[in-house]
């Protein structure tokens, strides 16, 4: 369709555009769309085209688009007072009733909730209190953050280095000296066929001990992970490994951060994936879920047992020097009060574990026995499909070929369902938001069959 504006124009001279091949954009070899509108799981574009969102923006539409309560939220906080500071005990209502209503969903050993405005920031606060914390308590020296390969934790310094994907580190001169990297619970591509998953879990303990052997425990402070891995492929852990990974760390005295940017607030079917997995973090990240990008909004869930040494740190020191402009912002922290009650009110994470798991399963049933098929995973309302160029012999594909980005574009192409191409990989990744129906479910299936013969065969 032909516009009558220079809006296209405009965007390739003017717009740095994120995780984007730049060059390709500037010279118009990468569509150019402007999105318009949107209501439940659909979205549209000023050309009139809806589109199904399976994954939900980026994980984080979780109530899905057009809700008028939030809106309507923000609009009567930005009427009221659009923005006041946090510091030095300043409030507001909405921002005092969310910390309470995150931490009444929280598990019971947390004690406060710092907010700022995205994961990265928060994981960058994360670290943050975590080096105040061992500098409180005498111990400058255990400063190492354990991250996993795969692990995705934000793009600045810090937690682009947490974060384990090549794409994140090149040419950016990271990881930084902080981070060191473990094995990912990526069951699927153990290079060990012929480990069972309680094998493979024993091999990944084995592998954390053996860094921590290396490393130096009275040097390593904190092991950060995502309950269920995301952006490295939507894996969900096998069994067992949460647990056996949060022994090690008790007995090395090394703490957990939770990052719960994908999954809190019930992306697993469950209110926080600590709990679906028997973690006892000592720090909890929370973004997406936090206000369903209605407004940007994160959070920083500190423990007890951390923040009794926050407060002596401040005792001993003086006020804590860390904080943002925008943080407890009034209008982020109205949307999430309007959010989370949204969630409640319409039994949105109940939705999510029920019809995820007919997701889930609908897919393994319509591809689990194709050839090219290597893997079909998920929990709750994550799913991914993984394909390969020999399924006997797990023989990948040559990256080159770019088949997951082949079939995302085919979805899209054909039924205007997206999907995301996940990277180092060819995997397609699901993430819906939460109000998603089973008709829904079958159509991002049915189309996801059609795409995957379409670039296959």
């Amino acid at each position: 369709m032909l516009h009558n504006d220079q809006l296209e124009q405009w965007d390739r001279e003017n717009f740095f555009h994120p995780s984007t091949h730049l060059a390709d954009f500037a010279r118009g070899n990468l569509a150019h769309r402007v999105i318009t509108g949107g209501s439940g799981c659909h979205i549209e574009d000023r050309d009139g085209v809806q589109m199904l969102d399976a994954f939900a923006g980026l994980y984080c539409v979780n109530v899905g688009y057009g809700r008028p309560e939030i809106a309507e939220a923000i609009a009567e906080q930005a009427k009221e007072l659009a923005y006041y500071h946090s510091y030095v005990g300043h409030g507001t209502e909405a921002s005092i009733t969310l910390a309470k209503m995150v931490l009444d969903r929280a598990p019971d050993h947390m004690s406060k909730v710092y907010f700022g405005l995205s994961g990265s920031d928060a994981n960058e606060t994360n670290i943050k209190l975590i080096w105040y914390y061992n500098n409180i308590l005498g111990r400058p020296e255990k400063k190492k953050i354990i991250s996993r390969w795969r692990g995705y934790h934000g793009s600045g310094l810090m937690t682009g280095s947490l974060t384990g994907l090549e794409l994140f580190h090149k040419k950016f001169d990271l990881p930084l000296a902080q981070v060191v990297h473990t094995q990912a619970p990526y069951y699927f591509r153990r290079e060990d066929l012929a480990q069972s998953e309680a094998e493979f879990v024993a091999h990944c303990v084995a592998e954390l001990e053996a860094l921590i052997a290396r490393e130096g425990a009275e040097s390593i402070a904190a092991f950060i992970g995502e309950p269920v891995l995301g952006t490295g492929g939507i894996v969900p852990p096998p069994a067992g490994y949460w647990p056996a990974i949060q022994s090690v760390l008790d007995r090395h005295d090394i703490l957990l951060i939770a990052d719960e940017v994908v999954t809190g607030f019930g992306r697993l079917g469950a209110m926080f994936g600590a709990e679906h997995y028997g973690m006892r973090p000592d720090l909890i990240t929370i973004a997406k879920g936090l206000t369903s990008a209605y407004a940007p909004l994160s959070g920083s869930i500190v423990s007890e047992k951390m923040w009794a040494v926050l407060e002596r740190g401040t005792d001993e020191n003086g006020p804590i020097g860390h904080g943002w402009t925008y943080s407890a912002h009034p209008i982020g922290a109205a949307a999430g009060v309007a959010n989370l009650q949204l969630i409640d009110k319409l039994g949105l994470i109940e939705n999510a574990g029920t019809v995820g798991a007919y997701l889930n399963a609908a897919m393994q049933d319509a591809l689990a026995g194709h050839p090219n098929v290597g893997d079909v995973r998920g929990e709750g309302m994550l799913c991914a499909v993984e394909f390969v160029a020999d399924k006997d012999n797990r023989k990948f594909f040559d990256a080159g070929d770019k088949i997951g980005p082949q079939i995302a574009g085919k979805l899209l192409e054909q039924d205007q369902v997206i999907a995301r191409a996940m990277p180092q990989g060819d995997i397609l990744g699901f993430a819906p938001p939460f109000c998603l129906t089973r008709a829904e479910a079958d159509r991002i299936v049915a189309a996801t069959v059609r795409a995957m013969d379409a670039v296959l065969g």
